[in-house]
């Protein structure tokens, strides 16, 4: 390896493997460059390039074979993200003005006020209760 130790040789291979990694968003790269850093504490130690081969490849070997699966796991296990009226759905609100089945009445959602109607048509809630929002019907929260 001439005048270049061969743990500097291992680190510019980490280094070489860490730029596809940024550009391509791969993570397989990220783990052959922690194999490659590996193989550099490895060469640091003074063993031989066998030795260095081996720790690089085992390392990387075993980060793609334990990490790559748990991280594809996760990436799909991403939880559902819901918006508008939707996001309204299940929330708590205070009821402003009496709220029934029939005319209905005010209540407090998510800082703003909306109007409000009882999902059983002879319930009735009174100022300061606490409601659910069951459905959102064009702009009115239908509470339970």
């Amino acid at each position: 390896m001439g005048d270049v130790d061969a743990w500097l040789w291992w680190l510019i291979a980490a280094v070489g493997l860490g730029i596809p990694l940024v550009v391509t968003a791969m993570p397989e790269f990220g783990m052959f460059a922690v194999g490659a850093v590996a193989g550099a504490i490895t060469a640091a130690l003074g063993t031989g390039i066998v030795a260095q081969v081996l720790v690089f490849v085992i390392v990387s070997v075993a980060l793609i074979a334990v990490v790559r699966p748990i991280a594809y796991r996760h990436q799909r296990q991403r939880p559902e993200l819901r918006s508008g009226v939707d996001a309204l759905k299940g929330r708590q609100a205070v009821v402003l003005e009496r709220v029934d089945g029939g005319e209905g009445g005010r209540i407090k959602l998510a800082g703003e006020i909306w109007s409000a109607r009882a999902l059983e048509s002879g319930r009735v809630f009174d100022p300061g209760q606490q409601v659910d929002v069951v459905e959102i019907d064009g702009a009115t929260a239908v509470v339970m």
